[in-house]
């Protein structure tokens, strides 16, 4: 994607990749924008502090992610299926991959972080229904790519097809109609 993106340079437009860890701008941007991507960062205290000093006085902050109660039929299945007799063990000691606070907690954070004004916090219900093509492709990419990261070759496909198995049964809700639940977290602020 970066690679596709990059042909799109020039004058003020670069894309370049790197972990959040790195972000060192200072008073580079107006907007710092991200859709759908930071639930995968665990350190949003790190990220708004490093967004609060990437912006110029008056930029704004506008990020939309996954929030408490996302996904909950998936995680309910996949917690079950990586406690279960026999995938336990890989599992000893996994670290969720996913940050997904609900609206206080994250209102309370990003007021704490400093640096902001405006601030609005807000959960957004996000549900919906799909084919059972479209759960299955939705739990291969990108749902079960971090747990799948985790076992040997010679499990990824019975632990893939039993989380397919458990969500199928887990949302059905009629002839080729299947339900997952997708709460969001739409953050809007102002840098002081």
């Amino acid at each position: 994607m970066i690679a596709a993106a990059r042909e799109s340079e020039g004058g003020n437009l670069e894309f370049r990749r790197a972990r959040i860890e790195e972000m060192d701008f200072s008073r580079e941007f107006d907007v710092v924008f991200s859709n759908a991507a930071l639930h995968w960062v665990k350190d949003h205290r790190r990220l708004l502090r490093a967004c609060a000093e990437a912006l110029t006085p008056g930029g704004r902050l506008r990020f939309n992610f996954a929030g408490d109660g996302n996904c909950a039929a998936f995680n309910a299945a996949i917690r079950r299926l990586t406690a279960g007799s026999r995938f336990a063990a890989l599992f000893t000691g996994f670290e969720w991959p996913w940050y997904m606070p609900g609206v206080e907690e994250y209102r309370s954070l990003i007021k704490a972080c400093g640096g902001f004004a405006d601030i609005r916090v807000e959960g957004e219900t996000a549900d919906r229904f799909m084919t059972e093509d479209e759960l299955v492709r939705w739990l291969d990419q990108p749902s079960l790519v971090p747990f799948l990261e985790r076992l040997p070759a010679e499990d990824k496909r019975a632990f893939r097809d039993a989380a397919v198995e458990a969500m199928l049964a887990a949302t059905r809700r009629g002839e080729d109609r299947y339900f997952e639940a997708f709460r969001r977290i739409a953050v809007s602020a102002v840098k002081k």
